[in-house]
């Protein structure tokens, strides 16, 4: 996720007075919303101190920063839909300022549109592994996005490995970045705004919150939806890779497959051509252009345009060129993307998984679950290595690892894809047998979550967060038309989602 920079320091303004207080409890903070600045019309913004460590509610603080599209009927106004993007590590208030006015337009304005960057997130006390973009690239510079050689096993993992105290020395907000102080921060934030029960809507990792906060506050449900859907059982225990290592395969054959279909650019015969293409690039890197690609560069290619459909025509052309270029044909260059600023999305990850989730210690367990997640499929592996960086990196004692079984007080809506290469429909089949009560939504097509993707799924999603309508049991929407095709534009999400 990229931050949208806000257009006003002064906006931030961070108030510590509290307008309640629960009994031996955290003060509910006050919000002193101001405008945003003249780059975001009709948004409001503002930062507040909440409990650095919750159990010691009057003790330390932290900031929060919020980002909010006001409600447009304001006769009918229900209240506040709080979001998050996913990540974990991913800008609420970005997410806010940026799908904010097509969130308020879908639910009728009937909702103050509320983002929150999680703490240790972008604006809210951020946590940074380095100093800057510089001393960030420096870090990495020859590391492979995963190792895919024998012999780049162990210097990655203990590149990754020092990953924990370059991250988290000197940083207090390192030791309560845990998804279980997030969505404390979370219940205080719905206190703040004057609602009695939550309106939430979370994708990618933004679900792993919901589930949680589900779990923590069952009684403070209003409308709960949770879309591309991590099952908190896997991911909490550090047994995502059992999911990781074949939901990018199954994605990517039907990739290949409407490839096929459609005769893509990356045919005739693409899972041939795809075979041949990873054999040639793992024995040498690919020129194109003024571009040198590398096998792990070609992985993360594809594991990228698995997150929407609507990037499937620019991927099947990246690989047909690279395919062309592996077998000495002339190709057109690819032009350099732009270097990001240096958002702390990647620190933030870290932060966030590392507290969360209790990962092996020591380089021979992670070479072997590397083996174990390369059986699944050629993806598995560029998932899993990233999480050396919590091998020497401490849990935080107030996570939350379960139990994941609960009835809330109003039924939560499970949004999965049947084929998400992100998050698979086995994540949001657990979680709709988890929540007692909770309603199940599929969508028949591809890409990482369906709102704003599938129209089928969006209205069901709009109904259930205005009305409380769910869908009927075993709705399953339509896939959209094969993305390949000519004159077939996948719908555009609102968001682009982190890394999960």
């Amino acid at each position: 996720m990229r931050f949208t920079a806000l257009a006003a320091a002064a906006a931030l303004v961070i108030t510590g007075t509290a307008a309640a207080q629960a009994s031996g409890g955290a003060a509910v903070p006050r919000i002193a919303w101001a405008a945003c600045g003249p780059e975001h019309p009709g948004f409001e913004c503002a930062s507040v101190r909440v409990p650095l460590d919750h159990d010691d509610p009057r003790g330390a603080t932290t900031t929060v920063a919020l980002a909010r599209k006001p409600a447009t009927d304001r006769a009918r106004r229900i209240g506040s839909l709080f979001l998050n993007p996913g990540g974990p590590g991913g800008s609420g208030v970005g997410f806010a300022l940026r799908a904010g006015d097509a969130l308020s337009a879908n639910l009728h304005g009937r909702f103050d549109i509320v983002g929150f960057d999680p703490r240790g997130v972008g604006r809210s006390d951020p946590l940074h592994c380095f100093a800057d973009e510089a001393e960030r690239d420096e870090f990495f510079a020859g590391v492979p996005a995963f190792p895919y050689q024998a012999e780049q096993e162990r210097p990655f993992f203990h590149k990754y490995r020092s990953l924990g105290p370059e991250c988290r020395d000197d940083q207090r907000i390192a030791r309560h970045m845990s998804t279980a102080d997030v969505a404390r921060d979370m219940d205080l934030l719905r206190r703040a705004v004057g609602d009695r029960k939550i309106s939430y809507l979370g994708f990618s990792y933004g679900s792993f919150l919901g589930t949680t906060y589900a779990n923590l506050f069952p009684d403070n449900i209003r409308a709960l939806v949770v879309d591309g859907v991590l099952d908190p059982e896997l991911w909490s225990s550090g047994r995502q890779v059992e999911s990781d290592r074949i939901a990018t395969a199954e994605e990517f054959r039907e990739f290949l497959r409407t490839c096929e279909e459609a005769a893509c650019a990356f045919g005739p015969r693409p899972q041939e051509r795809w075979t041949a293409l990873l054999g040639s690039v793992r024995a040498r890197p690919i020129r194109l252009g003024d571009q040198t690609y590398t096998y792990d560069a070609v992985i993360a290619a594809a594991i990228g345009a698995m997150y929407s459909p609507d990037d499937w025509p620019a991927a099947a052309e990246l690989f047909d060129r690279l395919s062309d270029a592996a077998a000495g044909l002339a190709t057109p260059g690819v032009s350099a993307a732009a270097e990001p600023d240096y958002p702390n999305g990647f620190d933030a990850y870290n932060g966030n998984v590392c507290a969360d989730i209790e990962f092996p210690r020591d380089f021979r367990s992670y070479q072997a679950i590397s083996r174990y997640a390369a059986a699944g499929s050629e993806f598995g592996p560029a998932w899993w290595w990233g999480n050396a960086a919590c091998a020497d990196w401490p849990v935080n004692p107030d996570r939350h690892t379960g139990g994941w079984r609960t009835r809330t007080s109003a039924p939560v809506l499970v949004v999965g894809n049947h084929f998400d290469g992100i998050t698979d429909f086995r994540g949001a089949q657990a979680v709709n047998r988890q929540l007692a009560g909770s309603r199940l939504l599929a969508y028949a097509g591809w890409g990482h979550s369906a709102y704003g993707l599938s129209k089928c799924a969006t209205d069901h999603t709009n109904a259930y967060l205005l009305n409380g309508t769910l869908p009927p049991v075993g709705t399953v929407c339509p896939a959209n038309p094969n993305p390949f095709l000519p004159g077939v534009a996948a719908a555009e999400p609102l968001f682009t989602p982190a890394r999960r």
